[in-house]
């Protein structure tokens, strides 16, 4: 199972909460006996999906918006991401009244979205990766039984 864990950063700490996650949810698949290949890319090096199963996307929060880039993935890949299950995180500061990817979540149809402070929150990032990873590989081990 291929998952894209894409993601826009300002100074990195963003990306360090993606490898957390993609870490964790590779270990959940892995546990649940599905052979997992998750990759971590900066938003603007993805040239397509093709190939992948599901995508996490995160992008920092900048006064109070997701960063350009994340926004123009979410916006180039739609169509694709729509037919994905996918799954947004937040990095920063936010007001819950300026919830940065409330449109995103209804556009894409995500299955959640999850926003942290920092990588101080590693035990919620780590948990909510192998959660993702829990749902995926149940997800796949139904498919090849049916």
């Amino acid at each position: 199972m291929r998952i894209l864990v894409a993601v826009a950063t300002r100074h990195g700490a963003t990306r360090e909460i993606a490898e957390h996650l993609a870490t964790s949810l590779g270990s959940a698949l892995t546990e649940a006996g599905v052979a997992p290949e998750v990759e971590v890319r900066d938003v603007g090096l993805v040239a397509s999906l093709e190939g992948f199963d599901a995508v996490v996307l995160g992008s920092a929060v900048h006064l109070g918006q997701w960063l350009d880039p994340a926004r123009k993935f979410a916006e180039s890949f739609s169509d694709g991401l729509r037919w994905l299950p996918v799954w947004l995180f937040s990095r920063g500061p936010v007001d819950e009244r300026d919830e940065p990817a409330r449109e995103l979540v209804r556009q894409l149809a995500a299955r959640d979205h999850r926003v942290f402070d920092g990588t101080a929150d590693r035990p919620l990032i780590r948990a909510w990766g192998h959660e993702i990873g829990a749902i995926l590989a149940t997800a796949a081990v139904a498919r090849s039984t049916s």
